[in-house]
């Protein structure tokens, strides 16, 4: 048997090759996901790593890589579900890739402040930068980026000029109004996201689509800021035209409001009136009723923007994925019309 280390200090490499049986050479190749190590050899090693519970030396790795492991993603101050949601999803997939997060956070979505914050990360040498860019302002300074950068864009259109990942907003939204005609209502009406956001337009615009594919008019859009008071206040001009039967909010905030607002009317949910939202935010199965919405799933967003930014590091060409799919989540919210 090796001889034991010293437990009072943590483990190396050496004493990973030592206990393993195999050369310290070996040990990085395991490590480095090398294909070219045997199966058992590397079973061998990665039950040493666990008994000695070795943790590898980023700064070393990075010396030996040319890499420092860390990522830099750019986003925006906000406590709206999508986008919080988003930056979870890759923060999450970047840790399952071996890498660090720093986070330039921006007060103010526009140009310049797009380009500053990426100018600091790439001065913090992080290996690339994912930039979450739901909004116009932000979308339109990816076309300025420092030279060289490995960038990714998330949510940000498909004129962004860089590799894109997003959710698929008009089929979300095709979903959504598709299972309300569907139900048998004569047409739905919209409670639409900020203008100035890509994804309220790519909603509005499936929305629109798909009423008129289906030969069902197209009532006015009526404008909303994705909050709950938006919502409400949409809700209160809705509830006095009887011809309402079914809305289709732009998130689930805006239909929270919109849930309000009927009731304090004495209007019900789904009976007089269904109600659709977007995102599934957690709380949308115990609203009264649940809510019927559109998943979207950010996990996944994180794992692509991830492998898209990995591809670039490794001077890959991006595959080119389909968006993400939305999902229909069906609850109570939404029912055929009176007849």
């Amino acid at each position: 048997m090796t001889t034991p280390r010293n437990a009072s200090r943590p483990a190396v490499m050496t004493d990973v090759a030592r206990l393993a049986g195999v050369s310290h050479q070996t040990v990085s190749r395991v490590l480095n996901g090398n294909p070219q190590v045997h199966p058992d050899t590397r079973e061998r090693v990665m039950r040493a790593v666990a008994e000695l519970n070795y943790r590898p030396n980023a700064m070393a790795r990075g010396l030996v890589s040319r890499r420092s492991r860390v990522l830099g993603v750019v986003s925006f101050d906000t406590i709206l579900f999508g986008p919080a949601s988003t930056l979870l999803g890759i923060e999450r997939a970047a840790r399952a890739a071996g890498y660090g997060v720093s986070i330039a956070t921006l007060e103010r979505v526009d140009r310049q402040s797009v380009l500053e914050a990426a100018d600091n990360l790439a001065g913090q040498g992080v290996d690339g930068v994912i930039i979450i860019a739901p909004q116009m302002a932000a979308a339109a300074a990816l076309h300025n980026l420092p030279k060289g950068m490995a960038a990714v864009a998330v949510e940000a259109g498909q004129d962004s000029g860089l590799p894109s990942v997003s959710v698929d907003q008009i089929e979300g939204a095709r979903l959504a109004v598709q299972h309300l005609l569907d139900l048998g209502h004569k047409t739905v009406w919209h409670i639409a996201g900020p203008n100035d956001w890509l994804e309220a337009r790519d909603r509005i615009e499936g929305w629109r689509e798909t009423l008129t594919k289906t030969g069902a008019p197209v009532p006015a859009a009526i404008a909303g800021d994705w909050s709950a008071q938006s919502g409400y206040a949409a809700g209160v001009a809705l509830a006095g035209q009887p011809e309402v039967t079914a809305v289709f909010a732009g998130n689930d905030q805006m239909a929270l409001g919109l849930l309000r607002a009927l009731h304090e009317r004495g209007l019900r949910v789904p009976e007089d009136i269904s109600v659709i939202g977007f995102d599934d935010i957690p709380e949308s199965g115990f609203l009264l009723p649940p809510l019927t919405t559109i998943r979207q799933d950010f996990d996944e967003v994180g794992r692509r923007s991830m492998a898209t930014l990995l591809q670039l590091l490794d001077n890959t060409t991006p595959s080119s994925a389909s968006p993400v799919a939305p999902i229909l989540v069906t609850r109570a919210s939404t029912a055929p019309p009176k007849r």
